[in-house]
């Protein structure tokens, strides 16, 4: 069959699980998984692990398209007439995996803040526990950026023998300070909104300013100041007086039009849960071993991928984790991709480094080290 007559099959569906214990030692009840499983592959599929505001509609449709389209497609990068992608909404979300907006059967009211904390290892955990129902056990590659790279590291130290590779994108071992920081300001705009109301807000009536503003701190830190100086150019967006404070700019209401849409979305409880989930997870925390130690037990291929400007997780830092790797003994190749669109380079500019994780996924191909 040529590649033309192939048809890609896409499903969306749902895993329930019985319960599942996370590390917190909160014990949730039927715990639902939603998740998309698209392409035409043979043999073991690929895990994508998204993002903190992403969900599991990777691929999507022509008309609807997903979030990594421009990557993963009928003959992309990761080509589903050769591949099967899978990627679940990660618990603690919004978009139909169980989070704060679920029902709490014992209060029969959503949980919202009363939902208990959900630590990345929890999520990985929970998509491993989700593949068993689906009847897969080895998986040929776990792939992400930002938290969803934090996800595809924490697979390979949980179930280093399940996974035959890693490809991690834009993601440390742990959040900088300097990301912590932003996620500080972000969760007091949200708490700081008069209709927060310690987590418990009308679904109707949700604390949108404080999302809002959150949303544009965020959008900041995923972008880089030569993007933001290159796109606007002090440009006034418009006038309506003398004063000086009756002028607008490009740049504020392209942070007023992204932090407006957010709350349409998203959750203000899930994005909170999610930002203390990556401000907390740590390779090293709750383990008995180093860092070094610890990754010498993931023994087949990791590629990382970099993305220059990116505040969040810096390409030095990644650097940093290829070169303890190595001494750990790893098979670990590092690339760094020269962008201006810092941490959100692994969102766009497919030509740049979509032949890094097309090479990585080929059988019996060894990729070149860089140096």
């Amino acid at each position: 069959m040529t590649v033309e007559q192939k048809k890609y099959n896409r499903t969306t569906g749902k895993v329930t699980l019985p319960s599942i214990t996370l590390e917190s030692g909160h014990t949730l009840q039927n715990i639902e998984l939603v998740y998309e499983r698209t392409g035409v592959g043979q043999g073991d599929p690929i895990i994508v692990c998204h993002a903190l505001t992403g969900n599991h509609h990777t691929v999507g449709t022509k008309d609807n398209p997903g979030w990594w389209r421009g990557l993963i497609q009928e003959g992309g990068y990761v080509d589903l007439n050769e591949q099967e992608v899978i990627t679940f909404n990660i618990i603690g979300g919004c978009n139909g995996s169980t989070g704060p907006t679920s029902l709490n059967l014992k209060s029969n009211r959503p949980y919202q803040a009363d939902f208990p904390f959900v630590s990345v290892r929890d999520m990985v955990h929970a998509q491993k526990l989700a593949l068993e129902q689906l009847g897969i056990n080895q998986i040929k590659a776990v792939m992400g950026g930002s938290l969803g790279g934090m996800q595809a590291l924490e697979w390979g130290m949980l179930y280093p023998e399940n996974v035959d590779q890693l490809i991690v994108m834009a993601a440390t071992p742990s959040l900088s300070d300097y990301g912590m920081a932003y996620n500080a300001i972000a969760r007091k705009a949200i708490t700081d909104d008069p209709k927060w109301n310690n987590g418990r807000y009308p679904s109707t009536d949700p604390p949108k300013n404080g999302l809002s503003l959150a949303r544009m701190v965020g959008m900041i830190t995923y972008r880089s100041g030569n993007l933001f100086n290159h796109r606007f150019h002090r440009e006034p967006k418009e006038t309506w007086g003398t004063d000086h404070h009756e002028i607008s700019y490009q740049v504020e209401s392209y942070l007023r039009y992204q932090g407006d849409k957010f709350p349409e979305r998203f959750d203000a409880n899930s994005y909170l849960y999610l930002l203390k989930a990556m401000d907390h997870h740590d390779l090293e925390e709750g383990r008995d071993y180093p860092l070094q130690k610890l990754l010498k037990d993931f023994k087949k291929p990791v590629s990382l991928i970099g993305f220059k400007g990116d505040l969040l997780y810096p390409p030095e830092e990644m650097n940093r984790l290829k070169a303890t790797w190595e001494k750990a003994g790893g098979e670990i190749y590092y690339y760094e991709v020269d962008t201006i669109f810092g941490h959100d380079g692994f969102l766009t500019e497919y030509d740049k480094w979509g032949w890094i994780v097309n090479e990585a996924l080929k059988e019996d191909v060894q990729i070149v080290r860089e140096k």
